[in-house]
């Protein structure tokens, strides 16, 4: 059975967070922290894995994403 995962990064300087959804987190995270994502994470530095969640239903990892998106900072 595959798994997905939601997970969250961190900046360590400007608190920056970035909130992405995967089906290999040891791989994504490696890309991340190595600068081989060209964008978001690569411009402000974001790559401290601080949260992650796993679950076998893909749907139910992007909804998790987005609801996590529309948070609040505070």
């Amino acid at each position: 059975m595959k798994q997905y995962y939601v997970y969250i990064l961190a900046s360590k300087r400007n608190r920056t967070l970035y909130v992405g959804v995967t089906s290999d987190l040891i791989r994504r995270v490696y890309d991340h922290k190595n600068n081989l994502v060209e964008g978001f994470t690569k411009k402000y530095s974001v790559n401290r894995l601080v949260h992650f969640e796993s679950t076998s239903d893909v749907k139910a990892a992007i909804h998790r994403e987005k609801c996590i998106k529309r948070w609040k900072r505070s």
